[in-house]
């Protein structure tokens, strides 16, 4: 019948599988130890709300982790897995073809196809619409890949499951206040984040 689980601050190496026996778990610490994975059988703590595994030596998540339905805060910073994440994050600018291209959809410049080259045309029509409401830009190959989450420090933002036209583009349906117990303000919108509906804060910061 345990809930709360504190083991933070320790020298601990493994995370051992049979925690995976206490179903009442809601919140485990494992933050500022030597963790370098987490064994899959954690996917069975169903009553998971809060999982603290910040500062430690982890370069992955198991894909099992999805399966904590409940959890809605995970904390991972200062992990090498984050750090690598964060300093391999790169934006391409849009090249002068599609910056022109972007120009052309956004403010509905009328041509035909026997104004321009056959290629212009049909890189024309492989325009993708922003998805943010907001915003009403387009994007060819350059874009960003994106959602925000909530941190203690403020406001991060990861090239995850969402697909903006730019980096100062601010996705609304994934939108959230610099509290550290704000949600997601419409959750709902973000069709492509599933996962992001779940978990309500991921720490980075």
């Amino acid at each position: 019948s345990l809930e709360f689980l504190y083991l933070g601050g320790n020298f601990i190496t493994e995370i051992p599988p049979e925690l995976a026996n206490l179903p009442s778990l809601s919140y485990l610490v494992l933050c500022d130890n030597k963790i370098q994975s987490i064994p899959p059988q954690l996917a069975q703590l169903h009553s998971l709300r809060s999982l603290s595994l910040h500062n430690n030596l982890l370069t992955y998540l198991p894909r099992e982790i999805l399966n904590l339905v409940h959890l809605e805060e995970l904390s991972l910073r200062g992990n090498p897995l984050v750090v690598r994440f964060v300093r391999d994050l790169t934006y391409n600018p849009p090249s002068l073809q599609e910056l022109a291209g972007r120009t052309i959809k956004t403010r509905s410049v009328p041509y035909a196809p026997c104004d321009l080259p056959e290629n212009l045309v049909r890189y024309l029509s492989l325009a993708s619409n922003c998805p943010n409401p907001k915003c009403g830009g387009v994007y060819f190959d350059s874009c960003v890949r994106q959602i925000k989450f909530v941190d203690f420090c403020g406001k991060y933002r990861l090239p995850l499951m969402h697909y903006l036209c730019s980096p100062e583009c601010s996705s609304p349906c994934s939108s959230a206040s610099q509290s550290s117990t704000s949600q997601s303000e419409s959750d709902s919108e973000d069709e492509a984040s599933v996962a992001a509906r779940r978990m309500q804060k991921v720490l980075l910061g």
